[in-house]
């Protein structure tokens, strides 16, 4: 079901929103080699108790984390663990934290230390640029088949691929809320956005290839052809003429 969500509910997702920023801005700031996922994700919750929030990805559907580390070849959902980041590796953060029953969701990738390719670097820029050129159309009236559209156009334009497998979604009480909002699309086809609706968009692309293959551990999916991965998300809301980034 679709929420629209009142100023009440809004006070609430700007502050889990707040405290996702300054969760990514810490973790940013940890990102260099020889940090292990396992020291990021205990930062990450420290900060989220800190200010009177709750991880909501911990437990969700059985992860086991507070937030998700996924390194190169996979494209989200790591599970944090103890093997140090390394010089050129890429590094996907997909973090989330709730306020009095009301939630944030945010990712972005970065490249630890130097990029040892070019190509790794324009991966990264290529999907941050998805999210904001898909980001600039939002407003009341746009469908969901523009957002993936954009998207798409954009990646596979400049030469990289998007798993379908996984999609954007709507965010409020839960973490996972209609609509789903795939990263491909046709223009001009799907639900219209209202004013109310707080999405996440979250735009996950590979070199090479769209295709992943999911690994014995139930929750990871890595590029088939083991190349890097990247991956950025907001948690956005659809105001009455245009949009406001939450994250």
């Amino acid at each position: 079901m679709i929420t629209l969500k009142s100023s009440e509910d809004l006070v609430k997702m700007r502050v889990a929103c707040n405290v996702l920023k300054l969760v990514h801005q810490e973790l940013r700031a940890m990102i260099k080699p020889g940090i292990t996922g396992v020291e990021l994700d205990k930062r990450a919750e420290e900060i989220i108790h800190q200010h009177q929030c709750q991880p909501n990805f911990k437990g969700l559907y059985g992860f086991p984390a507070t937030i998700c580390v996924s390194i190169n070849d996979v494209l989200v959902h790591g599970i944090p663990n103890n093997t140090p980041l390394k010089n050129g590796d890429l590094v996907s953060i997909d973090a989330g934290c709730a306020y009095q029953g009301f939630n944030s969701d945010g990712a972005f990738t970065m490249i630890v230390g130097e990029p040892l390719s070019d190509l790794h670097q324009q991966l990264v820029d290529i999907t941050k640029n998805a999210l904001d050129h898909a980001i600039a159309i939002l407003k009341p009236g746009v469908r969901i088949g523009d957002i993936g559209h954009v998207i798409q156009e954009y990646v596979e334009g400049n030469g990289f691929f998007l798993p379908q497998e996984f999609t954007g979604h709507g965010i409020g009480k839960e973490l996972h809320e209609d609509p789903h909002i795939p990263n491909v699309g046709e223009p001009h086809t799907g639900l219209r956005l209202q004013a109310g609706m707080t999405i996440c968009i979250e735009p996950m692309v590979q070199i090479g290839t769209a295709k992943i293959k999911m690994l014995s551990d139930g929750w990871t999916p890595v590029s088939v052809n083991g190349l890097p991965s990247a991956h950025f998300e907001h948690t956005i809301l659809i105001t009455e003429t245009g949009h406001e980034v939450l994250t």
